[in-house]
């Protein structure tokens, strides 16, 4: 693996994108120490760090690296373009006009990704509004304080944070898109990866203080089993056997040939997690606005409470439940048959058209299960562990570690093809 680090450094072109990505990383991770004028970031720190791991603050704070508690910059992360993707996937099922970009090939992902970037901007203007609100608002979320300085909650003052995040998301974005085009790798997934290792060192020393060298050992160890049993699944997949048939096209035979479909165990990905998370920060949200004692009492002691079997449940059942729901989007069995049989392409022992449609989503059903349920395992795993040790956070959650490694895996994939087109053994060569 060193010799193969040492290769992609001889050769200039790889050496330009590897240092570009690194360049870009770092004006990210500056961007994330900036922090916007006007708030105390001292208060800020002191009441996210009370609010426990599980707080929504500290969900986005995840993807910005640690931004949010510094109100900085890049405050609010790659969090509005996360958002948006989704939002712009789950509106390409509903609205035909977004199924017909997606089918135009590359014309129409330039589309739907200029759609996007319009809809993270809105995004961001209202997560920044809302975040300068709550943190002058006093609410529970943020410890019951006001980071203001008194008389500083003008409205000059609060358009100038919004649009000092807003502009921060922009940038963020643009830098994402020039990693994706001129570095390595998939630049939105690099920023994110590098938001969430930065933190990993803070969490692990935290934990070494406050449980002592022999519970420090032992989440260690946990975190690598964790990380080699992420990796199994990730790479875990289903190969469909594909058949085509020769074929006569105009004066030219087409040579027939085997290939295969590789369906993944885990085809969702992260997603899952981060819906359900968002599902269960709702009641909250109902909480504040409705307090009436038994709903307030409900939602502390039950819903939100991480040491708690109703949380445990419901979360576990969301991550089961979204991650079928988004294979169901991600992965569409009608047009991948129809496409099949349109290049004369055949599963041997299924007909083509509606049966290999059925055997294909029969296969997907079967195989998602244990991939769910893997996933909602990993995403229990920081409050079984929370539960059984006497401390406050837990570095190798599940969001974190999926993105880590399902990133890491990716760019040591595309550091792999490139060195191999060039003639120099790769990373698993």
């Amino acid at each position: 693996m060193l010799r193969a680090f040492v290769n992609a450094f001889k050769v200039p072109d790889l050496r330009n994108k590897i240092l570009f990505t690194l360049f870009i990383i770092a004006v990210y991770r500056f961007g994330s120490h900036v922090p916007v004028p006007v708030v105390d970031i001292g208060i800020l720190q002191r009441s996210l760090e009370a609010g426990g791991q599980n707080s929504f603050l500290n969900f986005i704070d995840l993807f910005s690296g640690g931004a949010l508690t510094r109100m900085a910059v890049f405050g609010l992360g790659i969090m509005p373009y996360i958002t948006a993707s989704i939002i712009m996937q789950l509106l390409t099922v509903v609205i035909p006009k977004l199924e017909q970009w997606q089918k135009q090939g590359e014309q129409g992902t330039k589309k739907i990704n200029q759609a996007t970037r319009y809809v993270t901007v809105v995004l961001a203007l209202l997560q920044s509004t809302g975040l300068v609100f709550l943190f002058h608002s006093g609410s529970d979320q943020i410890g019951g304080v006001d980071i203001f300085p008194p008389g500083s909650f003008t409205a000059p003052n609060i358009a100038l944070i919004v649009m000092v995040m807003t502009a921060g998301t922009a940038l963020i974005m643009w830098m994402g898109e020039l990693i994706t085009q001129r570095g390595i790798g998939n630049g939105m997934s690099i920023l994110i990866f590098s938001s969430v290792i930065s933190r990993l060192p803070q969490e692990g020393r935290a934990i070494l203080l406050q449980a002592g060298t022999a519970k420090f050992i032992v989440v260690l160890g946990i975190g690598l089993a964790i990380v080699v049993a992420v990796i199994f699944i990730e790479q875990g997949q289903r190969r469909i056997p594909v058949q085509y048939a020769k074929r006569v096209v105009g004066r030219r035979m087409t040579a027939g040939g085997s290939t295969y479909i590789p369906l993944k165990v885990n085809q969702a990905g992260v997603i899952p997690i981060i819906f359900a998370s968002s599902i269960l920060y709702f009641p909250t949200l109902l909480a504040s606005v409705y307090h009436a004692n038994w709903f307030t009492s409900l939602v502390n002691n039950h819903i939100t409470n991480q040491r708690s079997l109703a949380y445990m449940a419901i979360y576990g059942l969301l991550v089961v439940f979204f991650a079928y729901f988004y294979t169901a989007i991600a992965f569409n069995p009608v047009d991948t048959a129809d496409n099949l049989r349109k290049y004369g392409g055949f599963v041997p022992g299924i007909r083509p058209g509606p049966p290999t449609a059925d055997y294909l989503s029969y296969v997907l059903t079967r195989i998602t299960l244990p991939g769910s349920i893997f996933l909602a395992g990993i995403a229990l795993l920081p409050t079984i562990v929370l539960a059984l040790y006497t401390i406050q956070q837990f570095p190798f959650g599940g969001t974190s570690l999926l993105i880590t490694i399902g990133v890491a895996l990716e760019t040591m994939k595309q550091l792999e093809s490139q060195l191999l087109m060039r003639h120099y053994e790769g990373f698993l060569g």
